[in-house]
């Protein structure tokens, strides 16, 4: 008995290491999944992109943003004239957070303490106003409630500490399941849309249907189109309930249009399809394609924003994440469903979503030959 099993293990052995792919695999996944994890995934947020509305325009307010920027919490990125300009460009995710200065921060500054020997101001010095539909970035910018600024203050007291009110919008009870549930969208439509579409040809090369389209009069690209858009109604069938069952069962709210939801997804479905054919004529074997599927599928929910902040990853981790359907999708989907932002509004990804679909289509059509390999 014990020889008949050597007998099959040395043959299964022989099989795998002709199997250059698969070989390649297991040694490449642990390797480079290791290597790309462990360095860019970071739970401290840092370098959060902000603004500023500057309403004083002194010596106060400038040495108020060195102090906060030495903090490496937050850069500030832009600034606006006014709060509702500012509000707007937190709906459209341009920034995460933006602290306003007010007129009298000089006159704030050097007051005394209140009343009966406290240790804060009566008033805060400033107020941040903070996108709460991520309760990481939340929480690193509330980290800036109470920050020394002796060195700003005209009279410096040690016991005095300048306090800044913090109002956060869109989940100010700052439920986590409302930011996951959005992003669970990303998640759920990676994982079966490039599952579906990823063992499409080689499934009919494996099942002997190649010869068939051979002698067919389709064309590669006709091909690639019929094989994507049958499950495109699954996937819209499973944004509705990932949606309908968030908003009934955890309360999560849905501020944006179903309309722009629809378009987002719509986009997202494309180049998340299109990815999974391009993994196909890549993949000799079905078992080749589910471990590519993998490959790709960890990094879309560890790098996209899914887990862990995207702006605390490093540059490099960055690039990589920005080349992910699932990154651009995962900031449309949060942005539409808590922010209610426009597709409008989201246009760096939008375009970046089609433009995918579009090179994926082209390199899927001309990696497909219509002959036996």
């Amino acid at each position: 008995m014990f020889s008949r099993i050597l007998a099959i293990l040395i043959k299964e052995l022989r099989q795998l290491s002709r199997d250059r792919m698969t070989f390649g695999m297991i040694v490449m996944i642990p390797l480079v999944q290791l290597t790309l994890f462990g360095y860019a995934i970071n739970t401290d947020a840092r370098h959060l992109p902000a603004a500023v509305v500057d309403l004083s325009d002194s010596s106060y307010s400038r040495a108020v943003l060195q102090a906060v920027t030495a903090t490496q919490v937050v850069d500030f990125k832009d600034t606006y004239s006014t709060v509702v300009a500012a509000e707007a460009a937190i709906t459209a995710g341009k920034v995460k957070a933006v602290l306003v200065l007010p007129a009298d921060l000089g006159e704030r500054l050097v007051r005394h303490p209140a009343a009966g020997g406290g240790h804060y101001f009566a008033e805060p010095v400033g107020q941040w106003l903070v996108d709460g539909s991520d309760t990481v970035v939340a929480s690193a910018i509330r980290s800036l409630r109470q920050m020394p600024l002796a060195e700003v203050m005209l009279k410096p007291q040690a016991t005095t500490v300048p306090s800044f009110e913090v109002v956060q919008y869109f989940n100010p009870e700052q439920r986590t399941v409302v930011n996951i549930v959005p992003g669970l969208l990303g998640v759920i439509l990676t994982m079966t849309m490039v599952m579906f579409t990823s063992a499409a040809i080689v499934r009919e090369r494996e099942q002997g249907n190649m010869e068939f389209l051979i002698t067919t009069p389709v064309k590669p690209l006709e091909l690639m189109l019929g094989k994507i858009l049958p499950y495109v109604l699954v996937g819209f069938i499973q944004v509705a309930i990932i949606l309908s069952a968030g908003h009934l069962v955890f309360d999560v709210p849905i501020r944006g249009g179903l309309d722009s939801i629809a378009l987002a997804a719509m986009l997202f479905i494309l180049a998340s399809l299109t990815l999974g054919l391009v993994i196909s004529t890549i993949a000799k074997t079905q078992l080749q394609s589910m471990q590519l599927t993998i490959f790709i599928l960890l990094p879309s929910i560890l790098l996209s924003g899914f887990m862990f902040p995207y702006e605390a990853m490093p540059v490099p981790a960055q690039w990589i994440a920005e080349a992910l359907p699932a990154t651009h999708f995962m900031r449309m989907a949060r942005a539409i469903v808590l922010r209610e932002a426009l597709v409008a509004d989201l246009g760096y990804d939008s375009l970046w979503l089609m433009g995918f679909t579009l090179f994926g289509l082209t390199v899927a059509s001309l990696r497909f030959n219509k002959r036996l390999d």
